[in-house]
């Protein structure tokens, strides 16, 4: 042996290793192929930008902590979705539909839109949106482009089976429909229990045209207690924490879609569907008032321009209605890899990727 090389020592160890991870990390394959996102505002990325309506945030405050800016995003930086497919390993976020030309379509489009619900009609007076039905036409049209790419029909239809398809849709089939009497019928058709159960009967309905269509792994989202918002607190509020009559309507929702899942599971035996619950430790998380200041036309939606909370990690919502980046990566930890089956049933995001 020349005797210039001698054998590393210990110190040396830690070095190599976290060069091995950084090489396993630049070499790493995301865990699903693609992702699909399905939804309202809350996932929203930008497909509401060149709308024609009043619900669009592709102005500051918004995206004051997100690299890019506003985007369209409706909150300050990164939304829940974002946070889930770093967590699966993809190196970008999924573009929105309204951008995706040019875009790697392969690993999923972002199709979600501010106002937009489970019925057509949800969310009209707010002007221009994209309805679920529409979000699914467009979801077509990708993988028209996709079974382009990829040559022929069998491998499209392979690549898809693999993805995870995102449905997280429901809150404005309330709020901007259910609980607006003066602009919607709804609450004069039907009880909430009537509602609920006509919802999930059409969520079943759209969530089999997926099915359809080549999805095969659905993480299908339960709503969150929309009675406990700043907005709903601030106009409905009559001093308590929440608006009872909004979390008693919600909540049979979740009640009827978590049975809609067990059947799906039994009767569309080749395909898995996971439900998931918005929640999460807020330990840290001291304020449940705006960060932003809202008002105006737009009511619960930051006023342009305006100064936010400087504390913002320390706030669960951002505007009257959308929670701050700091919520939402509490909560996409939660379900990524939550054991508990308040949150994930019968199995979380990562695993869902692994079946």
């Amino acid at each position: 042996m020349d005797s210039k090389l001698k054998p590393l020592g210990l110190a040396a160890i830690p070095l190599l290793l976290a060069l091995l991870n950084l090489q396993n990390l630049a070499n790493a394959v995301p865990q699903v192929p693609c992702y699909f996102i399905f939804g309202d505002s809350l996932s929203d990325n930008g497909n509401n930008n060149k709308l024609v309506t009043t619900v669009k945030v592709n102005y500051p405050p918004y995206g004051i902590d997100f690299p890019q800016g506003p985007t369209g995003r409706f909150n300050n930086g990164r939304t829940l979705h974002d946070f889930i497919v770093k967590f699966l390993g993809f190196e970008d976020y999924m573009p929105p539909f309204a951008e995706s030309e040019g875009k790697n379509i392969l690993s999923g489009v972002n199709y979600a839109s501010g106002a937009s619900g489970i019925r057509d009609e949800t969310g009209q007076h707010r002007g221009g949106r994209i309805p679920l039905n529409e979000q699914i036409k467009n979801h077509q049209t990708i993988i028209s482009k996709i079974t382009t790419s990829m040559g022929n029909d069998s491998a499209a239809k392979s690549h898809l089976s693999r993805c995870i398809y995102s449905v997280q849709i429901g809150s404005n089939d309330y709020i901007n429909n259910y609980f607006r009497p003066d602009l919607y019928n709804t609450s004069q058709t039907y009880t909430p229990q009537e509602y609920a159960t006509v919802l999930v009967r059409q969520l079943s309905d759209q969530l089999k045209i997926l099915y359809d269509s080549g999805a095969r792994k659905f993480a299908v989202y339960g709503l969150g207690l929309i009675g406990c918002t700043p907005d709903a607190r601030s106009v409905h509020g009559t001093g308590t924490p929440c608006v009872d009559k909004f979390n008693e309507g919600s909540i049979p929702f979740n009640e009827r879609l978590k049975p809609l899942i067990d059947q799906l599971n039994h009767n569309l035996t080749d395909a898995k569907f996971t439900f998931l619950v918005p929640s999460g430790n807020t330990t840290g998380l001291v304020s449940y008032s705006s960060c932003c200041q809202t008002g105006g036309h737009n009511g619960e939606l930051c006023l342009p321009d305006s100064k936010p909370c400087d504390n913002r990690k320390q706030y669960v919502f951002w505007d009257g209605v959308h929670p701050t980046d700091t919520w939402n990566e509490i909560v996409a930890k939660a379900i990524y890899d939550s054991e508990k089956p308040e949150e994930a049933q019968p199995f979380n995001i990562q695993k869902l990727a692994q079946l």
